[in-house]
């Protein structure tokens, strides 16, 4: 139990500075997509860029980096099928269940099986949305990139930027407990 009560500096350095770039995240898509799509499509922008954030957010830089790049490359694969998909054919529950198929052959033949998930995941919530917004379905995987897009670097930056002023602060508390 005391072990649970036990947070580091570190720990609380984390947690905030992953909220900070949760909320940095979330206002530069709904800020950059104020005005060009409908508000709940704004909303949604936000709340996707805010989870891509979430997702490559980790407790070192390089897996920061590697995350990012797996959430890209799921993405990439993801928005390249509801893309064609959107642009001959309206949404169907067959038509995104032939699309989690495909995308997950695809995800094994790059060697990535361990991003099929995150790679359905987004297929998902791309169909699904394009069904709620059929007029503009094929808006919607172009969307949902950039906000990943967005999300990525702000998570990436944000840990970086975090971690280096965290070791930077800790050096410093060495160097004058040292004097």
């Amino acid at each position: 139990m005391k072990r649970l009560l036990a947070l580091s500096a570190w720990d609380i350095a984390y947690s905030v500075s992953m909220a900070i770039a949760c909320l940095i995240s979330y206002q530069i898509m709904t800020h950059a997509l104020s005005g060009v799509v409908a508000n709940d499509d704004k909303v949604l922008g936000g709340l996707w860029a805010t989870a891509a954030t979430v997702f490559v957010y980790r407790d070192s830089r390089e897996r920061s980096w590697s995350a990012g790049g797996a959430r890209f490359i799921a993405t990439c694969v993801s928005f390249a099928l509801c893309l064609l998909y959107l642009i001959i054919v309206p949404f169907t529950p067959l038509g995104m269940a032939l699309l989690l198929g495909i995308g997950t052959v695809v995800m094994m033949l790059l060697g990535r099986r361990d991003d099929i998930v995150t790679t359905g995941i987004t297929t998902a919530v791309v169909m699904v949305v394009a069904a709620m917004n059929p007029l503009d379905a094929w808006l919607q995987p172009l969307l949902r990139l950039i906000d990943t897009v967005v999300g990525i670097a702000v998570g990436i930056g944000c840990k970086w930027i975090g971690s280096f002023v965290f070791d930077r602060y800790v050096a410093e508390r060495k160097q004058s407990s040292l004097i």
